[in-house]
This record gives C-alpha cells, sequence and structure tokens, in this order.
C-alpha cells in the first residue's frame, strides 16, 4: 500500500468502530471525573484512527505534505466517565467533498456500554506546502465514496448539526 493509499481491503462497518482506550488519571479533575480537555484529547485519538482508516494519517502526511485541518468542532457531555473507564468509540461519516468531510464520533463506556459524549466535526485537507486546501487524492476520496454507502443507510445522529443556545 502506498503511502497516503487507504486500505481497501479494511472492512467498512456502518459506524466505524476502530479506537479503544483507558481514561488516564491524569485527565481526572477536582470533580472526580474526566475533564472536559481530556475528552477531546481522546476524541482526537479516535480521529487519528479513522484518517489511518482512510489514508489521511501520519503515513500520508510524511509521504505527501499534505494533512488535514479541523475547521469547526462541537462535543457534547452525555455522563461522566471516571480514572480507568474504558472508552469505545464509533465514527459515522456524515458527508464529504472534494476537500471537506464531515463526521462525528461517539464516545461510549465499553463495559457499561452508556454514551458518555459525541464529537462532531468538519475538517479540511490542506497542502502544508501552500498552507492552503487542495482537492483529497482520488484513492481517499473514493474510500470514503464507499463509507457514505454503507453511512447514508444509518439515522442521522440527533447530536448532528445542533446550535448551541439557552432556550427562552
Amino acid at each position: 500500500m502506498n503511502a497516503g493509499t487507504p486500505d481497501n481491503s479494511a472492512e467498512i462497518t456502518a459506524p466505524l468502530a476502530l479506537h479503544r482506550e483507558n481514561v488516564q488519571r491524569e485527565w481526572i479533575d477536582y470533580n472526580g471525573h474526566m475533564n472536559l480537555a481530556y475528552y477531546m484529547l481522546a476524541f482526537d485519538h479516535a480521529t487519528d484512527a479513522f484518517f489511518d482508516f482512510i489514508g489521511l494519517g501520519e503515513t500520508y502526511l510524511k509521504a505527501n505534505n499534505a494533512s488535514t485541518f479541523t475547521l469547526e468542532g462541537h462535543i457534547t457531555y452525555d455522563r461522566e466517565l471516571m480514572a480507568g473507564s474504558l472508552m469505545r468509540f464509533e465514527t459515522q461519516l456524515l458527508a464529504h467533498d472534494a476537500k471537506r468531510l464531515h463526521y462525528i464520533h461517539f464516545m461510549y463506556h465499553a463495559d457499561e456500554g452508556y454514551l458518555a459524549s459525541t464529537n462532531e466535526l468538519i475538517s479540511l485537507h490542506v497542502d502544508m506546502t501552500e498552507r492552503r486546501s487542495a482537492p483529497m487524492p482520488e484513492s481517499v476520496v473514493t474510500r470514503l465514496d464507499a463509507i457514505a454507502v454503507a453511512h447514508d443507510k444509518l439515522p442521522r445522529p440527533e447530536q448532528a448539526g445542533r446550535v448551541i443556545s439557552i432556550v427562552r
């Protein structure tokens, strides 16, 4: 497989289950649960796994001098997690075009099964030489097209596209 070429032999599931990790003790705040900053770190690890799966990971960056930048993100905090809890992540592709990806991660307590948090993101493909947006390689778009076929059958998550506000 060439750097930046997705492993098309890897099974496409709906949603994708690509990452697991434990809540580290140093991620716990004075309230005794995982601090909000570390939710983003854990979701970033899930994003790394997703980008490796589609062929846009660190190997791709080194071989092609291109990467992705996050344009926008939104996190929901549904239930707390404690030190040592095993987190299980699922990723759903919501949309993509030649330069952008819109996706959402679901963080579950792996042992108890509850949804702890979600992270919705839009990422942009960037030519690192110019530090400007650029189209993704055809091989990556083809992989995303295949994922979209599977993920378009999933219901749209209620957390996707939320607006933050206090309703009066």
